[in-house]
């Protein structure tokens, strides 16, 4: 594992990945949060109620990783323990992007998984996206919803609420969520077509095997 980036560059990567989150509409108003560990006890997090079309780097705080603010004047995002969770149950991790993609928050509100080998891509790049039960927003129970999935998925559907993905870096856990709203969006259009397709067995395993090769990372 690499060493952990500056705080500046932190700031400034999460400032990027939130505007890009807003300008591709994957989130609305105030959603959504972000966070990059920086140190062993120290991470960067977006504000609460600032949309992330307007972030600016004086907003984001710095916590430890219980929780407790180290740097910045602003409240940290109330789903902060779903972020700290997530880097606990994997070390790996050192980005995390919650957010609420049309597509993919359908999926959370119908109450079903991304977890259906229709697209090549998803296949490679994703893996299969589990669903959390519902808990109440800023919750712990949102936290320890998603504490069974942190080592084995790169991402999860949170019911009637969003979509969240990790990585071992911003643009990593970004893309995770770009790849996630685009499964969502094929699903919908299979569904519209009246065909629900899936790969074999054998033919996704085939693709789970040029990870490797392709350079694809576990997080």
């Amino acid at each position: 594992m690499s060493s952990y980036i500056s705080d500046r560059q932190a700031r400034q990567e999460i400032l990027s990945a939130a505007l890009r989150l807003y300008q591709r509409g994957l989130v609305a108003a105030n959603d959504g949060n972000l966070s990059l560990r920086v140190g062993d006890d120290a991470l960067w997090v977006t504000p609460s109620g600032v949309s992330k079309g307007a972030l600016r780097e004086e907003m984001l705080v710095k916590l430890d990783m219980k929780g407790n603010v180290l740097e910045g004047r602003w409240k940290p995002s109330s789903e902060t323990k779903l972020h700290l969770r997530i880097y606990q149950e994997n070390p790996e991790v050192r980005a995390v992007v919650h957010a609420h993609p049309p597509a993919a928050t359908a999926f959370a509100a119908a109450g079903l998984p991304l977890d259906r080998p229709v697209l090549q891509e998803a296949v490679v790049q994703l893996g299969a996206v589990p669903l959390i039960p519902f808990a109440l927003p800023g919750t712990q129970a949102v936290a320890d919803g998603v504490a069974p999935y942190c080592r084995s998925c790169r991402g999860a559907l949170l019911e009637y609420h969003g979509a969240v993905t990790w990585g071992a870096t911003m643009e990593r856990a970004w893309f995770r969520m770009e790849s996630l709203e685009q499964l969502a969006q094929v699903s919908l259009h299979l569904k519209t077509l009246g065909c629900e397709r899936v790969m074999p067995e054998a033919t996704v395993r085939e693709l789970e095997g040029l990870r490797e090769a392709w350079g694809i990372h576990p997080f």
